[in-house]
């Protein structure tokens, strides 16, 4: 069963986003991923056997347009590494992207570790 799923990083978290997908690429390269443009284009560089659509930059939209197909039923599980130390300008993008997750109610992982859970849990289709 592929899933489609969304991966957001802020910039102090982006080597942790790429660190836990090039762990996870046996898994994560058979679903559909979708990311926020800098975050993808870093996962397409360490593990160029994941395919990643990007959309915007965050700040650019990005987190927004995440946040519009999380709405549209077209997102099966966020994977979102938010930086809790450094203030965001788009801070109010990233509430409504968290926000959107809890309302759709699909799987929200906010740090390696709990996305290693969802893995681990078989949710993502080992």
């Amino acid at each position: 069963m592929s899933l489609t799923l969304a991966l957001v990083a802020h910039d102090q978290k982006k080597a942790d986003m790429a660190e836990w997908v090039a762990r996870n690429h046996a898994v994560l390269r058979r679903h559909r991923i979708v990311s926020t443009a800098t975050t993808g284009r870093i996962v397409g560089e360490t593990c160029p056997d994941v395919p990643v659509q990007t959309v915007k930059s965050g700040p650019w939209g990005g987190d927004q347009q995440i946040g519009a197909l999380i709405a549209e039923g077209k997102v099966d599980a966020l994977i979102f590494f938010p930086d809790p130390l450094t203030p965001m300008p788009h801070d109010v993008d990233v509430k409504a992207l968290l926000r959107l997750a809890l309302v759709y109610d699909i799987p929200c992982a906010c740090n390696p570790s709990t996305a290693d859970l969802l893995v681990k849990a078989g949710l993502l289709g080992n």
